[in-house]
């Protein structure tokens, strides 16, 4: 526990006791999962808190069980590679777009049913339809940090989609990219086969959908004004940066010279190129292990680098 990045294990408590409590105070006769959980937007129980409290309430052990599994395997790696402020807020957006995802299918449901029961029923009905339908419609309850676990496999599959997995019961190792695209593909048939399902399924996919967009516009807007970086990443995407300017430069001042340098512009330009190179090597290492990852030699051509 004390080598999980803060963030990841900051989630891991909260969730542990937020379980602990629905036990405590499902035995005095409350259960915390009507007040907290995710109620359908037009169920008197609905309040819009419960968008950010439902994601860390679960309906069972085996529930947990696999979110937080799922969260400590993977959402560490994703944290120190993007760095806390930006983890925090990619888990949060995304648990909050997977539970707008399935009141948004809870409506397309409600509607379809309503139709069925009622002749001419239509949109303008349906606030009335609603009225007279609470007590089933606040029976529609979703909690679980599902979607937000969602997200944070999709973010592992596209930062390092070329990385091999064992996943039982496959006997062959798997990539991530792989990995990802099976779970959507099989929430998708899921959600689309099952109805009146207790697997929020949608819910899954919404998480997914919404990391997706947000992991695209990070990669189309790298700069940001920086927002959601640790320090030291902007700090080594700030090295990376000046050392190609200076790189760039001292080429540029090289082809111009008339001769005096000994070394022959291909031998010039392989070698700066090798040394390029390791620079970005060594600064991907900071960014997936941090800077503690690093050996003596690699600090020092990192420091070299930097001057």
């Amino acid at each position: 526990m004390f080598r999980i990045p803060a963030i990841t294990k900051n989630l891991l408590i909260i969730n542990a006791l937020m379980f602990l409590a629905l036990i405590v105070f499902g035995r005095m006769g409350t259960d915390l999962n009507d007040v907290l959980g995710l109620h359908f937007f037009l169920a008197s129980d609905f309040h819009f808190y419960q968008l950010f409290t439902y994601m860390f309430m679960h309906g069972g052990f085996t529930h947990i069980l696999f979110n937080m599994f799922t969260l400590w395997m993977f959402g560490g790696v994703v944290e120190q590679v993007w760095g806390p402020k930006k983890f925090l807020f990619y888990y949060i957006a995304c648990g909050v777009g997977a539970g707008v995802t399935q009141m948004l299918a809870q409506f397309g449901e409600f509607y379809l049913l309503a139709g069925e029961q009622i002749p001419g029923f239509g949109m303008g009905d349906v606030m009335e339809v609603a009225r007279n339908s609470q007590a089933v419609l606040n029976m529609w309850t979703t909690v679980g940090a599902s979607g937000a676990i969602y997200g944070i496999l999709l973010a592992f599959g596209m930062l390092f989609p070329e990385q091999r997995m064992f996943i039982f019961p496959l006997p062959v190792p798997i990539k991530a990219k792989w990995f990802v695209c099976i779970f959507v593909v099989v929430e998708l048939f899921s959600a689309l086969g099952t109805s009146g399902s207790n697997v929020a399924h949608f819910a899954h996919l919404g998480g997914a959908f919404f990391g997706y967009i947000m992991i695209r516009y990070w990669r189309n807007h790298p700069g940001g004004g920086g927002y959601g970086r640790s320090r030291g990443q902007q700090f080594f995407d700030r090295m990376k940066d000046n050392w190609e300017r200076r790189s760039h430069r001292r080429a540029d001042d090289a082809r111009r010279d008339d001769g005096t340098r000994r070394e022959s512009d291909w031998d010039y330009n392989a070698r700066r190129k090798a040394e390029q190179d390791e620079i970005d090597r060594i600064l991907d290492k900071v960014r997936r292990s941090g800077y503690d990852s690093l050996t003596d030699e690699e600090k020092r051509k990192l420091f070299d680098g930097g001057k």
